[in-house]
């Protein structure tokens, strides 16, 4: 067992700990004040723990962010390192769903996606500096809404990923393995007008927007092509206001699922084009597509190599990749034509499901994996 490894393991325990605290202290996507004091405990604890400069990045879009600074002895471009610490669950979840340990099985909100991989990473920087380890100069941007788009965030993303030589992304891994292909992921609404009219004594009068968006729904999941991982999903649907009247408004919200950033420029067309059948209706469509996907190029390929060498050299352990249809900010990196790898985080499952948990038997394991590949970029 190499020296990170072992002062890693023989910190599980105060590692276990921090991931507690982490998910004790709960940021829902929207809620800026929970976000807000979170970034600023954030901050102290990153310092603390890696020796490096933490900072808040205040934002006027949604809670602020955080970014440390860590200082290498090996010089040159930085790695970036990537996390958000908001999560899908509401204030007050922790009262049905606190944190808990049940044999090798630790739950709570966000726990999997992805407050554990947040801790893990730092602990893999603060085992470099116990070990005397050499590493680059790292950058980790903490963001506080990938979950609703990173909108706030994504400049704060680019401005460091630009300058870096590799990212690595701590969201949660796809049963034990890294991701190192994402799906793009686009974002739509759309809203019909047309008349109200009385469904009886004069129907024809009406022009249907519940007709016209049921055109539209089976338009676009006519789209869905498993063959080449396109797919579309009208995920919410509104209209009307009576029985009896003819609907005079319809909305839907629309997700669209590319592979590549050709058929993303394809779909966005095809979306933006729609029509009404009746002439008399009107569209308006808003929206685009939100993440690039993550291709897995000549440059991913590399550094998941790189990474499959230093996890046998040093941890006897054989990587899996895989890809996934999720989104991600190492999409954004990724879109830079930065080596990506994500799903650096926890093992475990259930992301935003009421049996979200992670397996505490590899947490010293992944922070390790993390600490070998910083050392060797």
């Amino acid at each position: 067992m190499s020296s990170i490894a072992q002062f890693l393991e023989s910190h599980a325990e105060a590692i276990v700990h921090d991931i507690g605290e982490f998910v004790q202290r709960e940021t829902p996507s929207t809620d800026k004040p929970l976000l807000d004091a979170f970034a600023q405990y954030l901050a102290a604890y990153a310092g603390e723990v890696s020796g490096g400069r933490a900072e808040v990045a205040a934002s006027s879009v949604s809670g602020d962010n955080v970014v440390l600074h860590c200082d290498g002895e090996k010089g040159g471009k930085p790695v970036v390192m990537v996390g958000h610490f908001d999560t899908v669950w509401p204030a007050g979840t922790l009262e049905t769903m606190p944190f808990s340990i049940e044999g090798h099985i630790a739950r709570g909100p966000g726990i999997f996606d992805m407050k554990a991989g947040l801790v893990q990473a730092l602990w893999a920087i603060r085992a470099l500096k116990e070990t005397g380890t050499p590493h680059p100069p790292i950058v980790f941007v903490f963001n506080s809404d990938e979950e609703i788009g990173s909108a706030g965030s994504r400049a704060l993303i680019e401005r460091h990923a630009r300058d870096a030589r590799a990212a690595l992304v701590f969201e949660p891994s796809f049963e034990g393995a890294l991701k190192t292909q994402r799906k793009g992921v686009g974002r739509y609404q759309i809203d019909i007008t047309g008349r109200a009219s009385h469904a009886g004594l004069n129907p024809k009068a009406g022009i249907s927007a519940i007709d016209e968006m049921a055109r539209v729904v089976l338009t676009l999941h006519g789209c869905t092509d498993m063959d080449t991982g396109t797919t579309v999903n009208v995920g919410v649907v509104q209209g009307g206001t009576r029985y009896n009247v003819v609907a005079a408004h319809a909305q839907a919200d629309i997700d669209v699922r590319v592979v590549t950033k050709e058929e993303g420029a394809r779909m966005d067309g095809f979306v933006r084009a729609l029509k009404p059948r009746n002439p008399e209706a009107s569209f308006e469509i808003a929206g685009s597509m939100l993440w690039p996907p993550m291709e897995r190029n000549e440059a991913i390929k590399g550094l998941f190599a790189k990474a499959s060498t230093v996890a046998k050299k040093h941890l006897d352990l054989v990587l899996q990749e895989a890809a996934v249809g999720g989104a991600s900010d190492g999409c954004t990196c990724a879109a830079l034509g930065l080596p990506v790898l994500d799903g650096m985080g926890a093992v475990g499952a259930g992301a935003h499901a009421a049996n979200e948990h992670i397996d505490l038997r590899f947490v010293s394991q992944r922070s390790a994996l993390a600490a070998h590949l910083l050392s060797e970029l």
